[in-house]
């Protein structure tokens, strides 16, 4: 099938962006919300020159982050509940304004960027200065906003703490090392002794000293993560894949050699663009910077701003878990290994490097459109990332905003990451769907992918999508249920917190995938007109003046 590709971008920042259709309101002010995603995309890109790309985690750390905010601004909503508490701190009619949102939004989402991003305390303290809020209000008081964030945040913290990220390096099977494998997953072959060719292996990548190294599967484990919405990691895991000897799989590989072949402007510049390059956010931050965009394009407001940046957070998350799931049930190789294996002996056309052009090479010396010290992604390629994080985003937005309608131009400098800048290109991007689709086509088009995993990708991230909406759409209305704990009615007035005796067992519980003990998670009192119960007084009941 021909495939017609629009090309597409993910490094957004915004200056590098025009909208089709302008629209100009002199009184239109972004949201504290949006300058909070600021600040988390570039802390996001800290850990990225730090410590390399690991999408997974940053979409994790990011859909914290938004559920955060969510989480500390559903408090003061009439009708929205939070992810972990509920409606348990909902508070008056009175308190419901701006300014208490704005503190309570500010306190959750800096208490949880300290937790997930303390190599940055020294920038995320001095935001919060810029902002003219304390960086020392360690407050639990439910009737403050400062304490609704705090309660939020360290509820948060509590339930995310062992969701299976061991993002404290302390499950048993790990090495200690946050966030590392303790699954005991293993390759089967390596680059230079392939038996068999369906199946990943570590590739060889080259350092700026020329010398050769290796990189693992990252966080192998991750189809072990507690999704947001999704019943389990395998729920929409993908069909079986072509494989070797298969008419289905040589032709995919053709075609990929092909791409690679014939790579001009508009190509190279699609690649670059998605492929993302030095302080990446992932395709989580990817597509939360294609929310911000939606937030300009559509004048939003705190409270829609709140709800959008969580949305795509989320979403973002469970697409990651689910692609991880299947990467690691098939563990299917890279193209990079097909190519040499089908073609060994063979002289082909292909990329020939850095402003090399193409040329006819050894098989054994093809090489995506790539530099040698990222030759492609360190996991295994059945289903892509891109593709499935893509295809859910950019559904969820579609549902969100009630349109397919996207409507931005990226502008960019060809071969500004791989090679030699060359000329400018204009990347149109008029919907979600069509910006999905091609960031998928893009993976293949770079030679990181099959159209197989590009595929199936997208249709897993579509229906991950469909699925988290109607769950998200439950925490908006607030018929949403925490465990078998329904939630208080939007005229609740008494803010809950568990006793000090009760905090831990409730943690443990909770980490355990239960429901906590009664005594913990009812309120004290049901309004502020009846007493306290027996015991409850001292440690957790708050009353109304």
């Amino acid at each position: 099938m021909k495939k017609t590709i629009v090309v597409l971008s993910f490094y957004l920042f915004l200056s590098s962006l025009t909208f089709l259709k302008a629209q100009v309101d002199a009184n239109y002010k972004k949201s504290l919300a949006y300058d909070w995603l600021d600040i988390a995309l570039e802390v996001t890109a800290n850990d990225v020159d730090r410590d390399g790309a690991r999408p997974t985690i940053q979409s994790r750390s990011l859909a914290i982050l938004m559920t955060g905010m969510y989480d500390a601004w559903a408090a003061y909503d009439d009708q929205a509940v939070g992810t972990v508490l509920g409606a348990d701190l909902r508070r008056p009619l009175a308190e419901r304004n701006m300014q208490n949102k704005e503190k309570a939004i500010s306190q959750a989402i800096y208490r949880l960027l300290l937790e997930l991003h303390p190599r940055d305390a020294d920038y995320i303290r001095s935001k919060m200065k810029q902002m003219s809020y304390s960086t020392d209000n360690n407050s639990l008081d439910p009737t403050t906003p400062e304490g609704i964030g705090n309660l939020v945040a360290e509820a948060i913290i509590q339930f995310r703490r062992n969701d299976g990220s061991n993002q404290l390096g302390n499950e048993p099977g790990s090495n200690g090392v946050a966030y590392s494998d303790y699954t005991y997953y293993q390759p089967i072959q390596s680059w230079d002794h392939v038996v068999d060719p369906n199946r990943w292996h570590p590739l060889p990548f080259v350092d700026a000293q020329g010398k050769t190294f290796f990189v693992g599967f990252l966080t192998p484990h991750w189809y072990r993560v507690k999704p947001f919405g999704l019943e389990s990691s395998a729920q929409f895991r993908a069909p079986d894949y072509p494989k070797y000897g298969s008419q289905e799989l040589e032709k995919e590989v053709d075609e990929v050699i092909d791409f690679n072949a014939n790579l001009d402007h508009t190509r190279k510049s699609t690649i670059e663009f998605m492929r993302d390059g030095p302080r990446s956010t992932g395709q989580a931050g990817h597509w939360l910077r294609f929310a911000q965009m939606v937030s300009v394009r559509d004048h939003n407001n705190l409270d829609r701003d709140v709800k959008l940046f969580f949305t795509v957070g989320v979403v973002a998350m469970d697409a990651f878990i689910a692609c991880w799931e299947t990467k690691r049930f098939y563990d299917s190789s890279r193209p990079w290994t097909l190519v040499r294996y089908y073609n060994k002996g063979k002289t082909i056309k292909g990329w020939g490097g850095p402003d090399k052009g193409t040329q006819s090479i050894p098989a054994e010396k093809w090489h995506p459109y790539s530099p040698a010290n990222f030759v492609s992604p360190p996991f295994p390629a059945y289903v892509s990332g891109h593709s499935t994080v893509s295809g859910a985003c950019g559904k969820v937005l579609e549902y969100f905003t009630g349109s397919d309608q996207f409507g931005v131009v990226e502008h960019r400098i060809c071969g500004q990451i791989t090679e030699t800048p060359g000329d400018p290109v204009s990347l149109p991007l008029p919907t979600f769907s069509g910006t999905a689709d091609m960031a998928g086509i893009s993976r293949v088009l770079g030679g990181y992918h099959i159209q197989a995993d590009n595929i199936e990708g997208l249709k897993m991230g579509r229906k991950v999508a469909e699925w988290d909406w109607n769950v998200i759409q439950k925490y908006f209305n607030g018929s949403s249920t925490v465990g078998n704990h329904k939630m208080m009615n939007s005229g609740e007035t008494t803010a809950h917190v568990c006793t000090p005796a009760c905090k831990d067992k409730c943690a443990a519980m909770h980490n355990a995938g239960k429901t906590c003990p009664p005594d913990c998670t009812k309120p004290c009192c049901k309004d502020k007109k009846k007493a306290c119960k027996p015991g409850c007084k001292k440690d957790c009941c708050k009353k109304k003046s």
